[in-house]
């Protein structure tokens, strides 16, 4: 029984030396990460050492991360983006290879909500949403796939929303997000010959800002039919983007799933 325990923390001694889930020597963009979901990815890859460029249209809120995580010892830069302008998505894409020389992840965060009753929705209520949660999704990744192409590697992961199978007051976000899961996996088909993965993640009731902000009695509502009995955390969600960004997970892409405690919405 010693022999096989010994044998067992040399095994595990080997598989840290090895790296296992290390993200050393990559670089990546996250986009909105200034707060939520994407600070919290971002400070994930970070720490797993990639270099990460932290995109956001909250340049200080963004910038503040990125210096948090310098002080950390990571590489880290923070950049004001509009993704939804195909030139500021370009053109942070463009910074990273600069800056770090090379684009080795690219996470698709950014994201709005302008919720309203369908029959009430105005146009700009539409536009607004679709721009930054899909068409900054589309500018962003076709960058990204120019760039990986050339490589002859990469990985994208999307953050899509549990929502794009439908949500109460919520068309255009709704639809944005269901438009992400269609792009991200034509993605996964075209890229896949070029060594490139590209898979979707669909985060539950997760406590951000934008959620923090629900009635109390709609919290509450919501929580009840989550079966693990709380809402998540963005750390929840940066776990999984970070293993779906390494070596071990290069044979995993066209993949949709879900992250949301057990509630399958």
């Amino acid at each position: 029984m010693t022999e096989s325990l010994n044998e067992q923390a040399s095994a595990g001694s080997a598989t840290q030396e090895r790296g296992y889930g290390s993200l050393a020597g990559k670089v990546a963009v996250v986009t909105g990460a200034g707060r939520g979901i994407g600070r919290g990815v971002a400070e994930a890859l970070a720490r797993r050492g990639a270099a990460v460029m932290l995109g956001d249209i909250d340049e200080e809120a963004v910038a503040a991360v990125a210096d948090a995580l310098a002080d950390e010892g990571c590489q880290a830069r923070g950049a004001r983006c509009d993704v939804s302008e195909g030139g500021g998505a370009d053109r942070l894409l463009d910074r990273a290879v600069s800056e770090f020389g090379s684009l080795d992840v690219l996470v698709n965060n950014a994201g709005i909500n302008r919720d309203g009753m369908l029959h009430k929705m105005r146009d700009d209520q539409w536009s607004e949403v679709l721009g930054v949660d899909l068409t900054g999704v589309f500018f962003l990744t076709r960058r990204a796939a120019q760039i990986m192409r050339a490589q002859g590697s990469g990985r994208i992961v999307s953050i899509s929303s549990a929502s794009w199978l439908g949500s109460l007051g919520q068309a255009n976000y709704a639809a944005a997000k269901a438009g992400v899961v269609g792009l991200t996996l034509t993605a996964s088909r075209e890229l896949a010959a070029k060594g490139i993965t590209a898979n979707v993640i669909c985060p539950g009731f997760i406590e951000t800002d934008m959620t923090r902000g629900v009635p109390s009695q709609v919290w509450d509502q919501v929580v009840g039919r989550i079966p693990m009995g709380r809402a998540g955390r963005p750390a929840d969600v940066a776990g999984l983007v970070c293993f779906l960004c390494s070596d071990e997970a290069g044979y995993i892409t066209g993949q949709v799933i879900n992250v949301g405690g057990g509630l399958t919405w």
